[in-house]
């Protein structure tokens, strides 16, 4: 049968009987009405044999797939069983197909070649060729949607002819059954008050039960138009159940609860805050459920005022332009340095590490959990680079301290050290691709997060011990907050409290930005511990080289939107230079927000500041950054820094325009 294909396959005759027609028209034309009709019958004899000859041919190409493939079972007819056609993978061109596939496409069998993607627009054989058996993607007919199957078959003939053997198989009802169960599986959703106890904060009875109302009344209002099931759980706390169906028109609004919520407040003036926290394509509710107090954790981590949504793979997040809400509680505090105490007498070894390119507030923290560690009678070790840190002055008045001489090690000696009874304390990051050093974080399952960033969506987990604060200005500050509760005032080095307030002064930039009175109280204590602020000043001093190359950055901004300052660099510049130009640039009258971009390494860093209603954090998440709504930073790999200054400015006018 293969001997015959090339045969089966040779083109039509449509030129030939058009020639043959034209002579025929030149006949009658010339008055030759006998020629013109004998050359008529000609044609028409010849058009009844192409026809015969043309259904001989395809019943030919018919039982040559069958015979190919056998893997079909005919009908009595002699027909295959669903809509069927034999293409020349070559250039496409329908060959043959059956009664099936001429009812559903439209498809008349002529002799005028036809290419199956005239029938079926975007179709691509390209699968076939590959050696593929199923077509990728769905196709649709007439209202009917119909998945591709084919084999490629190669016949014996000299050209060695490559044919597709196409079979459709009518998916609609079972495409409309499984949409219709997407479309109704169940959102679990949890709607936390975010600042309910400040809203009810030293009000009467009556009051409350107003501001209750109006909370009931807006969330209440909002839900009814997802025909979904509302309960209220806690005063602050209510659980949400609506189906998949209504999750895109609540994204494609931006949950505008977010917005419709803060026209409550209670006397005083403040306004409430929610965090919406979605769980979604859980395989049970009990799943799905945790998939959303999962988001609440993290929208919580995140400063609050956001939706969070938590499939199976990853977090999405929605709002969160305001700032970190300022709840904290000082109970947290005394129960985590408890908790840390009790977990360092029990270690064998204990590790400190902060972020990559460790700036004073990482170190600062650092030696902090150091003198926790002194208190139970355990040696710590702080993990960090001596050559490339933000932090060299602090880091030489460290290790010229008795207690610290041999403390700072390499993250290559740490891996040599550690044990199955060793702890791992992080500072001032929870991203496990912003550590000193990964592989220690992987090495030991014991793992504590001190941290005041935002809540990344890969952060670090597990952990045994987590205190981490959005709302506080530094991990410095919070570290100093578990020394209230965990040493005494003798037990705090002079250099641990300079280093401290040094980690405070960096972060809030020397008490400007992102101060709470819990700053100023932390301040306080370690200015009684003896901490100088002068000493602190000269720690942040810089060259005359520095501040001049500074100031060479300054001079390189652009306004964009009226109130951002962007200075994109073709040079390498260190970070910390980057930092403080970006800082240098907030005094501008009328910049709002800062960006520094410099290449270093391969890669793109973008240095961001903040002092203005725009959140940088989530102006970089996009670029894979992190930081706070005031300080936040990214590295950009595998671009250049116009390329990266596009993304960025992409991503603020995105960030705008929401």
């Amino acid at each position: 049968m293969n001997k015959k294909l090339g045969r089966l396959l040779q083109p039509g005759f449509q030129l030939f009987f058009v020639v043959l027609l034209g002579f025929v028209a030149a006949a009658l034309i010339q008055r030759q009405y006998l020629l013109g009709g004998i050359e008529a019958a000609i044609v028409f004899v010849l058009l009844l044999y192409q026809g015969v000859r043309q259904k001989r041919r395809r019943r030919a190409l018919l039982a040559y797939v069958k015979t190919a493939t056998k893997s079909l079972e005919g009908k009595s007819s002699g027909q295959l069983p669903f809509p069927s056609a034999l293409i020349r993978l070559s250039d496409g061109v329908i060959q043959v197909c059956n009664d099936a596939f001429f009812a559903i496409s439209g498809y008349r069998d002529s002799m005028n070649e036809q290419k199956i993607a005239d029938l079926l627009p975007g179709f691509s054989t390209e699968w076939l060729a590959s050696g593929k058996t199923e077509y990728p993607y769905d196709v649709t007919l007439r209202g009917k949607r119909y998945r591709i199957y084919g084999t490629a078959i190669r016949g014996d003939d000299p050209d060695g002819t490559l044919l597709g053997s196409l079979y459709l198989v009518d998916l609609t009802e079972l495409y409309l059954v499984r949409d219709e169960y997407v479309r109704s599986r169940p959102v679990v959703s949890i709607i936390l008050v975010d600042n309910y106890e400040e809203l009810i904060k030293n009000l009467p009875e009556s009051s409350i039960s107003n501001l209750n109302a109006s909370l009931n009344d807006v969330i209440t209002k909002w839900t009814e138009g997802y025909h979904g099931l509302l309960r209220r759980l806690e005063r602050n706390r209510f659980l949400f159940v609506f189906e998949q169906r209504d999750l895109n028109d609540a994204i494609e609004r931006k949950f505008s609860l977010l917005e419709q919520i803060q026209k409550v407040s209670n006397p005083s003036g403040l306004a409430a805050t929610i965090s919406f926290g979605l769980g979604v394509e859980g395989m049970d509710f009990e799943e799905s459920y945790n998939f959303a107090a999962l988001s609440i954790e993290m929208a919580l981590s995140r400063g609050g005022c956001q939706a969070v949504v938590k499939n199976r793979m990853d977090f999405t997040f929605y709002g969160g332009h305001t700032q970190e809400t300022g709840h904290r509680s000082r109970v947290r505090s005394r129960v985590t340095a408890n908790s840390l105490l009790e977990l360092f007498g029990q270690s064998s070894k204990i590790f400190i590490m902060g972020h990559k390119n460790a700036d004073m507030d990482a170190i600062g923290a650092a030696v902090g959990v150091c003198c926790l560690c002194r208190k139970k009678g355990k040696k710590a070790y702080i993990v960090a680079d001596l050559e490339k840190n933000a932090s060299e002055k602090l880091i030489d008045q460290i290790r010229q301290t008795p207690e610290y001489r041999d403390v700072f090690i390499s993250g290559q000696d740490a891996l040599l050290l550690c044990d199955s009874g060793s702890v791992l304390v992080v500072v001032d990051t929870n991203r496990p691709d912003q550590v000193e050093c990964r592989p220690l974080l992987e090495s030991l399952s014991k793992v504590c997060v001190i941290d005041h960033h935002r809540r990344a969506a890969d952060y670090i987990n597990p952990v045994v011990v987590n205190l981490h604060e959005p709302a506080a200005s530094s991990a410095s500050e919070l570290v100093t907050e578990l020394l209230q509760y965990g040493v005494e005032k003798d037990d705090v080095l002079p250099i641990e409290s300079k280093s401290l307030l040094a980690g405070i002064c960096l972060d809030t930039k020397s008490f400007n930005v992102r101060t709470s009175e819990r700053t100023f109280e932390a301040a306080a204590f370690l200015r009684r511990l003896g901490a100088d602020t002068v000493e602190v000043k000269k720690l942040m001093q810089n060259d005359y080289e520095d501040t001049m190359a500074r100031y060479e950055i300054v001079r390189a901004i652009t306004k964009y939107r009226d109130e951002i300052a962007i200075a994109a660099l073709q040079r390498e510049t260190s970070r910390t230079l980057a930092a403080q130009a970006a800082d240098e640039m907030l005094n501008i009258s009328g910049i709002r927000s800062s960006f520094v971009l410099y290449p270093q390494n391969n890669e793109v860093v973008i240095s961001a500041r903040s002092i203005g209603n725009a959140n940088v954090q989530v102006i970089l998440e996009p670029l894979g950054g992190g930081g706070n709504a005031a300080t936040a930073g990214a590295q950009v790999r595998g671009a250049t820094v116009n390329e990266v200054l596009e993304r960025l400015k992409t991503s603020i006018d995105q960030y705008y325009d929401d």
